[in-house]
């Protein structure tokens, strides 16, 4: 996290709040728990990630230490004498605006959200400059107290040696074979779903906008607020319909609707740019061409799903598990039943998968199973999954040719790093921090 989280509390979804109540206080300045909840919530919103209660938890000691972090780097700042000009925050607090506006679809969509979050465009306006005027006056002094330096190819590669520790390891590897049983929903359900999404789309051609339109029929809670903002999107991480449709729009375009596991979305492809390494390069494929990712909006009608739906997947997943148990040959059952739609090899072969990557459930389930053994029936958002284990790489660390080109850039960010944190322990210890906990 930075210095200060991202302003998007417009549209964040609606979270249980907390009982306001002083979460720490910094010399003689409180910081609330709502202060916390709000930042978590925003965090949690930009990143569309739910976690667990443990995982939620941890994160909010994480925001608590960024808050503190800042009231001390503020309170240094302000004792040093600096300052930030109303007009450098004013053009800041303009383009706030601006993009709250835009990501909602339109002025009178921005109007409506304000009003269901019981805000006025001052207040609105009130809280981006006093929150912009912290975050650069901050900046500000750590620009000043830190200027950023290069590491030159053969400083890095010394470090590294040096210090392989301090570098993040390359996570245990699993390769997999999947049959995905998906729970599908009857016919008529589907063919209801299918025209509310025509209705929609015939909405966007005749002028509205697809921000507006997502934030009053969108399906997708973790979008819907936003717009239907998916951010940008990479080949191979969203499901190979949405994939495709998405990169073959031009920019601005507006898909047809398109079937997912999920319901039926319409897309809209806004702008493409090219992945980035960490030294700033061109991220390229086996093929040596640039990766390009895709900043994409969508509407999700969802396809409603019955008990009776759910149960009749389930039922299957669990003979075709029995039946791969038993000896069946493994691809044999991926041709007959799999509907798993992601890159594959032959006889469903996903190749070596990070376990890290995995959703924690898939994890658990693969975690503890030796090659040749097949898992149980394993459940995710998309339905039913069997997976047969058929190779194993441990953790390990990293080696320099893997990392070569991005290394420059990744000493950098790690030397910056301890800087930044030894400057701030420093202004802390000079600081009264009293944390009063939940």
């Amino acid at each position: 996290m930075g210095l200060v989280l991202a302003l998007t509390f417009l549209a964040a979804p609606a979270r249980a709040q907390r009982v306001d109540g002083i979460a720490a206080v910094v010399n003689d300045e409180a910081i609330l728990q709502s202060d916390v909840e709000e930042q978590l919530a925003m965090f949690l919103t930009s990143r569309q990630i739910n976690p667990d209660s443990a995982t939620a938890d941890t994160l909010r000691r994480q925001v608590l230490d960024v808050l503190i972090n800042e009231k001390v780097i503020v309170a240094e700042a302000k004792r040093l004498g600096l300052s930030v000009g109303d007009a450098e925050v004013g053009r800041q607090v303009e383009q706030a605006i601006r993009d709250a506006k835009e990501r909602l679809g339109s002025e009178e969509a921005f109007r409506q959200q304000l009003a269901r979050e019981n805000l006025t465009e001052e207040k609105v306006r009130e809280k981006y400059r006093n929150d912009l005027q912290r975050e650069m006056l901050a900046q500000r002094l750590v620009e000043k107290q830190l200027p950023k330096r290069t590491v030159t190819a053969s400083e890095a590669e010394i470090y590294f040696k040096a210090s392989k520790d301090k570098f993040p390891r390359l996570p245990a590897e699993v390769r997999v074979q999947v049959i995905q049983i998906p729970a599908s929903p009857d016919s008529v359900a589907d063919a209801e779903a299918r025209v509310r999404a025509a209705a929609v789309r015939k909405r966007l051609t005749a002028g509205e906008k697809l921000a507006k339109v997502a934030a009053e029929v969108s399906e997708d809670p973790g979008t819907a607020r936003s717009g239907g903002d998916l951010g940008f999107l990479q080949r191979g991480t969203v499901d190979p319909a949405l994939e495709n449709a998405v990169f073959g729009l031009k920019d601005g375009e507006i898909s047809p609707p398109v079937r997912s596991t999920f319901g039926w979305h319409i897309l809209q492809a806004l702008e493409r740019d090219t992945v980035k390494t960490g030294s700033g390069k061109d991220s390229t494929d086996a093929k040596g061409q640039p990766v390009v990712e895709v900043h994409a909006r969508h509407i999700l009608i969802r396809t409603p799903l019955g008990e009776a739906d759910v149960q009749r997947a389930r039922a299957l997943a669990e003979r075709v598990r029995s039946e791969a148990a038993k000896g069946t040959d493994f691809g044999t059952l991926v041709r007959r039943y799999s509907k798993y739609q992601g890159q594959q090899g032959e006889d469903g072969d996903l190749g070596f998968v990070s376990m890290a990557s995995l959703q924690p459930a898939i994890r658990t389930g693969l975690d503890t199973l030796e090659v040749g053994q097949i898992s149980e029936v394993l459940t995710n958002a998309i339905g039913f999954n069997i997976f047969k284990v058929t190779d194993r790489r441990p953790e390990r660390e990293y080696q320099l040719e893997e990392i070569r080109d991005e290394l420059p850039g990744l000493v950098a960010e790690m030397k910056q790093r301890d800087r930044y944190e030894d400057w701030v322990k420093k202004l802390r210890a000079k600081a009264h921090v009293e944390i009063r906990g939940s």
